[in-house]
Protein backbone atom coordinates (compact mmCIF):
# COMPACT_ATOMS: atom_id res chain seq x y z
CA UNK A 1 0.00 0.00 0.00
CA UNK A 2 1.23 3.15 -1.04
CA UNK A 3 2.41 5.52 1.69
CA UNK A 4 0.42 9.12 1.81
CA UNK A 5 3.05 12.28 -0.06
CA UNK A 6 4.01 14.33 3.05
CA UNK A 7 2.42 18.13 2.49
CA UNK A 8 4.04 20.43 0.95
CA UNK A 9 5.66 23.32 3.04
CA UNK A 10 3.97 26.12 3.87
CA UNK A 11 5.73 29.26 2.18
CA UNK A 12 5.03 32.01 3.95
CA UNK A 13 6.81 34.38 1.16
CA UNK A 14 3.86 33.47 -1.30
CA UNK A 15 1.33 34.95 1.69
CA UNK A 16 -0.29 38.20 2.06
CA UNK A 17 0.00 38.70 5.77
CA UNK A 18 -2.61 41.26 5.45
CA UNK A 19 -4.99 38.04 5.16
CA UNK A 20 -4.52 37.22 8.42
CA UNK A 21 -6.39 40.93 9.66
CA UNK A 22 -9.36 40.12 7.27
CA UNK A 23 -9.72 36.72 8.16
CA UNK A 24 -9.48 38.11 11.92
CA UNK A 25 -11.93 40.50 11.50
CA UNK A 26 -14.21 38.18 9.28
CA UNK A 27 -14.11 35.44 11.85
CA UNK A 28 -15.08 37.92 14.66
CA UNK A 29 -17.66 40.14 12.66
CA UNK A 30 -19.19 36.97 10.38
CA UNK A 31 -19.94 39.71 8.10
CA UNK A 32 -17.75 41.39 5.12
CA UNK A 33 -19.80 44.41 5.71
CA UNK A 34 -19.01 44.92 9.12
CA UNK A 35 -15.36 43.67 8.96
CA UNK A 36 -14.70 46.42 5.95
CA UNK A 37 -15.53 48.70 8.70
CA UNK A 38 -13.24 47.58 11.25
CA UNK A 39 -10.59 46.97 8.94
CA UNK A 40 -10.71 50.53 7.81
CA UNK A 41 -11.04 49.08 3.89
CA UNK A 42 -13.84 48.79 1.09
CA UNK A 43 -16.84 45.93 1.03
CA UNK A 44 -15.37 44.52 -2.22
CA UNK A 45 -12.10 44.37 -0.98
CA UNK A 46 -12.87 42.68 2.11
CA UNK A 47 -14.82 40.35 -0.16
CA UNK A 48 -11.80 39.61 -1.86
CA UNK A 49 -10.07 38.91 0.75
CA UNK A 50 -12.27 36.18 1.66
CA UNK A 51 -12.23 34.76 -1.80
CA UNK A 52 -8.75 34.28 -1.37
CA UNK A 53 -9.09 32.77 2.15
CA UNK A 54 -11.67 30.25 0.88
CA UNK A 55 -9.16 29.47 -2.04
CA UNK A 56 -6.21 29.21 0.54
CA UNK A 57 -8.09 26.74 2.91
CA UNK A 58 -10.60 25.10 0.30
CA UNK A 59 -12.99 25.45 2.62
CA UNK A 60 -15.94 28.32 2.75
CA UNK A 61 -15.26 29.62 6.49
CA UNK A 62 -18.40 31.75 6.73
CA UNK A 63 -22.36 29.91 5.47
CA UNK A 64 -25.46 31.84 5.01
CA UNK A 65 -27.42 29.92 7.63
CA UNK A 66 -30.92 31.81 7.82
CA UNK A 67 -30.27 35.88 7.62
CA UNK A 68 -26.74 35.75 8.61
CA UNK A 69 -23.38 34.06 8.63
CA UNK A 70 -21.83 30.95 10.70
CA UNK A 71 -18.28 29.82 10.60
CA UNK A 72 -17.46 26.16 9.48
CA UNK A 73 -16.08 23.92 11.79
CA UNK A 74 -12.97 24.63 10.04
CA UNK A 75 -13.27 28.61 10.35
CA UNK A 76 -13.98 28.11 14.36
CA UNK A 77 -11.28 25.77 15.37
CA UNK A 78 -8.68 28.90 14.27
CA UNK A 79 -10.21 31.76 16.23
CA UNK A 80 -7.37 30.93 18.53
CA UNK A 81 -4.74 30.02 16.38
CA UNK A 82 -5.53 33.61 14.26
CA UNK A 83 -5.21 35.95 17.21
CA UNK A 84 -2.58 34.40 18.74
CA UNK A 85 -0.83 34.85 15.15
CA UNK A 86 -1.60 38.32 15.05
CA UNK A 87 -0.84 39.33 18.26
CA UNK A 88 2.51 37.53 17.70
CA UNK A 89 3.15 39.40 14.83
CA UNK A 90 2.27 42.19 16.78
CA UNK A 91 4.70 41.82 19.46
CA UNK A 92 7.81 40.73 16.81
CA UNK A 93 7.28 44.25 15.22
CA UNK A 94 6.91 46.28 18.33
CA UNK A 95 10.27 44.53 19.77
CA UNK A 96 12.70 46.91 21.30
CA UNK A 97 15.23 46.68 23.33
CA UNK A 98 14.48 48.54 26.06
CA UNK A 99 11.03 49.76 27.50
CA UNK A 100 9.99 52.78 29.20
CA UNK A 101 6.53 51.87 30.90
CA UNK A 102 5.54 55.43 30.86
CA UNK A 103 5.14 55.81 27.51
CA UNK A 104 4.33 52.41 26.32
CA UNK A 105 0.69 52.09 24.79
CA UNK A 106 1.23 48.52 24.80
CA UNK A 107 -1.62 45.90 25.60
CA UNK A 108 -0.86 43.24 28.31
CA UNK A 109 -3.19 40.07 28.31
CA UNK A 110 -3.48 37.95 31.11
CA UNK A 111 -5.85 35.27 31.75
CA UNK A 112 -7.08 34.29 35.01
CA UNK A 113 -9.86 33.62 37.00
CA UNK A 114 -12.65 35.97 38.77
CA UNK A 115 -10.81 34.95 42.39
CA UNK A 116 -7.63 36.20 41.34
CA UNK A 117 -9.10 39.29 39.94
CA UNK A 118 -10.32 40.07 42.92
CA UNK A 119 -8.26 39.57 44.92
CA UNK A 120 -4.66 41.01 42.65
CA UNK A 121 -7.12 43.24 39.75
CA UNK A 122 -7.13 46.07 42.38
CA UNK A 123 -3.78 46.72 43.75
CA UNK A 124 -2.36 45.43 40.42
CA UNK A 125 -4.63 48.10 38.03
CA UNK A 126 -3.48 50.74 40.61
CA UNK A 127 0.15 49.93 40.39
CA UNK A 128 -0.32 49.67 36.33
CA UNK A 129 -2.27 53.14 35.80
CA UNK A 130 1.07 54.68 38.36
CA UNK A 131 3.83 53.21 36.25
CA UNK A 132 1.98 52.83 32.60
CA UNK A 133 -0.66 55.15 32.30
CA UNK A 134 -0.77 54.92 28.18
CA UNK A 135 -0.78 51.21 28.18
CA UNK A 136 -3.76 48.86 28.54
CA UNK A 137 -4.32 45.91 31.21
CA UNK A 138 -7.26 43.18 29.67
CA UNK A 139 -7.74 40.93 32.61
CA UNK A 140 -9.55 37.87 30.50
CA UNK A 141 -11.59 35.04 32.50
CA UNK A 142 -9.75 31.98 31.75
CA UNK A 143 -11.30 28.60 30.39
CA UNK A 144 -10.44 25.03 31.21
CA UNK A 145 -8.99 24.50 27.66
CA UNK A 146 -6.80 27.38 28.32
CA UNK A 147 -5.00 25.40 31.34
CA UNK A 148 -5.34 22.26 29.46
CA UNK A 149 -3.96 23.82 26.27
CA UNK A 150 -1.64 26.11 28.21
CA UNK A 151 1.32 25.76 26.32
CA UNK A 152 0.00 26.56 23.06
CA UNK A 153 -2.44 29.36 24.51
CA UNK A 154 0.22 31.42 25.72
CA UNK A 155 1.85 32.13 23.09
CA UNK A 156 -0.67 34.50 22.07
CA UNK A 157 -0.84 35.87 25.81
CA UNK A 158 1.14 38.05 28.19
CA UNK A 159 0.50 35.11 31.27
CA UNK A 160 -2.01 32.82 33.11
CA UNK A 161 -2.61 33.21 36.65
CA UNK A 162 -3.12 29.92 38.18
CA UNK A 163 -2.25 27.88 41.38
CA UNK A 164 0.69 25.13 41.10
CA UNK A 165 -0.58 21.54 40.07
CA UNK A 166 -2.01 22.25 36.88
CA UNK A 167 0.41 23.37 34.23
CA UNK A 168 4.39 22.16 34.15
CA UNK A 169 7.28 22.83 32.17
CA UNK A 170 6.53 26.19 31.55
CA UNK A 171 8.35 28.98 33.65
CA UNK A 172 6.56 31.33 36.15
CA UNK A 173 6.57 33.29 39.13
CA UNK A 174 5.28 32.78 42.57
CA UNK A 175 2.83 35.58 43.69
CA UNK A 176 0.56 35.15 46.99
CA UNK A 177 -0.40 32.21 49.41
CA UNK A 178 -3.76 31.17 50.09
CA UNK A 179 -5.53 29.59 52.35
CA UNK A 180 -8.74 26.49 52.15
CA UNK A 181 -11.54 27.86 54.58
CA UNK A 182 -15.12 26.04 54.67
CA UNK A 183 -18.70 28.15 53.72
CA UNK A 184 -21.68 27.23 55.53
CA UNK A 185 -24.98 28.92 55.90
CA UNK A 186 -25.33 31.20 59.19
CA UNK A 187 -28.27 29.11 59.57
CA UNK A 188 -27.21 25.74 58.91
CA UNK A 189 -28.65 23.94 61.67
CA UNK A 190 -26.21 20.37 60.69
CA UNK A 191 -23.15 22.19 61.73
CA UNK A 192 -22.17 23.27 65.01
CA UNK A 193 -18.80 25.98 65.54
CA UNK A 194 -17.24 23.56 63.56
CA UNK A 195 -17.48 21.26 60.19
CA UNK A 196 -16.26 17.89 60.55
CA UNK A 197 -15.67 15.47 57.85
CA UNK A 198 -18.34 13.39 58.33
CA UNK A 199 -20.12 16.77 56.93
CA UNK A 200 -18.14 17.13 54.35
CA UNK A 201 -19.00 13.66 53.43
CA UNK A 202 -22.03 13.98 53.85
CA UNK A 203 -23.74 17.22 53.05
CA UNK A 204 -24.73 18.47 49.14
CA UNK A 205 -22.13 20.97 47.98
CA UNK A 206 -21.68 24.16 45.87
CA UNK A 207 -18.53 23.01 43.68
CA UNK A 208 -16.26 24.90 40.74
CA UNK A 209 -15.91 23.02 37.69
CA UNK A 210 -15.79 19.40 39.01
CA UNK A 211 -14.82 17.32 35.91
CA UNK A 212 -11.73 15.40 36.12
CA UNK A 213 -9.63 17.81 34.30
CA UNK A 214 -10.83 20.71 35.93
CA UNK A 215 -10.88 21.14 39.76
CA UNK A 216 -9.94 22.92 42.78
CA UNK A 217 -6.60 21.54 44.41
CA UNK A 218 -8.63 21.32 48.07
CA UNK A 219 -11.14 18.97 46.47
CA UNK A 220 -8.19 17.33 44.78
CA UNK A 221 -6.83 16.97 48.13
CA UNK A 222 -10.38 15.97 50.00
CA UNK A 223 -10.87 13.00 48.03
CA UNK A 224 -7.24 11.32 49.44
CA UNK A 225 -9.33 11.35 52.61
CA UNK A 226 -11.57 9.19 50.66
CA UNK A 227 -14.74 11.72 50.59
CA UNK A 228 -16.05 12.62 47.14
CA UNK A 229 -17.95 15.47 47.28
CA UNK A 230 -21.52 15.40 46.57
CA UNK A 231 -22.01 18.13 44.19
CA UNK A 232 -25.44 19.57 43.68
CA UNK A 233 -24.69 23.04 42.63
CA UNK A 234 -21.59 22.93 39.52
CA UNK A 235 -20.41 26.71 38.91
CA UNK A 236 -17.59 27.88 36.71
CA UNK A 237 -16.43 30.56 38.98
CA UNK A 238 -15.49 31.20 42.46
CA UNK A 239 -18.00 34.55 43.53
CA UNK A 240 -21.18 33.00 43.38
CA UNK A 241 -20.29 30.50 45.32
CA UNK A 242 -21.50 32.57 49.19
CA UNK A 243 -24.50 32.99 47.55
CA UNK A 244 -25.54 29.58 46.50
CA UNK A 245 -24.36 28.37 50.21
CA UNK A 246 -26.59 31.17 52.04
CA UNK A 247 -30.06 29.83 53.03
CA UNK A 248 -29.29 25.95 52.02
CA UNK A 249 -27.44 23.36 54.12
CA UNK A 250 -24.93 23.35 51.14
CA UNK A 251 -21.06 23.41 52.18
CA UNK A 252 -18.10 24.87 49.74
CA UNK A 253 -14.61 25.03 50.21
CA UNK A 254 -13.29 28.39 49.09
CA UNK A 255 -9.81 30.51 49.33
CA UNK A 256 -9.55 32.42 52.68
CA UNK A 257 -8.61 36.20 50.60
CA UNK A 258 -11.90 35.40 49.20
CA UNK A 259 -13.75 34.96 52.60
CA UNK A 260 -12.44 37.70 54.03
CA UNK A 261 -14.45 40.10 51.97
CA UNK A 262 -17.47 38.35 53.42
CA UNK A 263 -20.00 40.20 55.89
CA UNK A 264 -22.46 38.74 58.41
CA UNK A 265 -25.31 40.23 55.76
CA UNK A 266 -23.83 37.61 53.37
CA UNK A 267 -25.87 35.05 55.37
CA UNK A 268 -23.09 32.40 55.91
CA UNK A 269 -20.11 31.61 58.24
CA UNK A 270 -16.48 30.36 57.75
CA UNK A 271 -15.06 28.04 59.22
CA UNK A 272 -11.63 26.30 59.38
CA UNK A 273 -10.86 23.27 56.87
CA UNK A 274 -11.32 19.93 59.22
CA UNK A 275 -8.39 18.42 57.54
CA UNK A 276 -4.80 19.75 56.23
CA UNK A 277 -5.08 21.42 52.74
CA UNK A 278 -1.94 22.32 51.39
CA UNK A 279 -2.30 26.03 50.55
CA UNK A 280 -2.56 27.64 47.46
CA UNK A 281 -0.20 29.41 45.76
CA UNK A 282 -0.87 31.55 43.02
CA UNK A 283 1.13 32.28 40.29
CA UNK A 284 1.94 33.77 36.98
CA UNK A 285 3.08 31.26 33.69
CA UNK A 286 4.01 32.06 30.39
CA UNK A 287 5.56 30.95 27.50
CA UNK A 288 9.46 31.14 27.08
CA UNK A 289 9.41 32.80 24.40
CA UNK A 290 8.80 35.96 26.52
CA UNK A 291 11.73 35.23 28.34
CA UNK A 292 13.89 37.80 27.68
CA UNK A 293 11.29 40.38 26.24
CA UNK A 294 11.99 43.85 28.46
CA UNK A 295 7.92 44.93 28.37
CA UNK A 296 7.27 41.26 29.91
CA UNK A 297 10.21 41.66 31.89
CA UNK A 298 8.88 44.73 33.84
CA UNK A 299 4.91 43.35 33.70
CA UNK A 300 6.70 40.30 35.58
CA UNK A 301 8.18 42.26 38.23
CA UNK A 302 5.26 44.95 38.20
CA UNK A 303 2.97 41.01 39.04
CA UNK A 304 5.90 40.17 41.48
CA UNK A 305 6.04 43.58 44.19
CA UNK A 306 2.01 43.74 44.11
CA UNK A 307 2.00 40.14 44.86
CA UNK A 308 3.98 40.40 47.61
CA UNK A 309 2.42 43.73 49.31
CA UNK A 310 -0.71 41.70 49.82
CA UNK A 311 -1.25 41.15 53.68
CA UNK A 312 -0.45 37.59 54.66
CA UNK A 313 -3.96 35.89 55.95
CA UNK A 314 -5.14 33.60 58.78
CA UNK A 315 -5.22 29.83 57.73
CA UNK A 316 -8.88 29.60 60.17
CA UNK A 317 -10.68 32.59 58.46
CA UNK A 318 -9.05 33.96 55.59
CA UNK A 319 -8.80 37.53 57.57
CA UNK A 320 -5.67 39.92 57.06
CA UNK A 321 -2.49 39.19 59.64
CA UNK A 322 -1.09 42.47 60.39
CA UNK A 323 2.67 42.61 61.52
Amino acid sequence: MAEEAAPKPLRLANLDLNLLLSLRALLAERNVTRAAAVLGLSQPAVSAALARLRRHFGDELLVRVGNRYEPTPLAAGLVDRVQAAVTGVERVFSAAPDFDPADSTREFTLLVSDYATSVLGPPLAAAFARSAPNARLRLCPHRPEDVTGAAERLRGVDGLLLPHGFVDDLPFIDLYEDHWVVLVATANERVADTVSLEDLATLPWVTVYHRPTAFTPAAQQLRAHGIEPRAQVVVESFLPIPDLVAGTDRVALVQGRLAARLRPADGVRVLPCPFTATPLVEAMWWHPTYDTDAAHRWLRGLLTEVGEALPTISATDGDPQRE
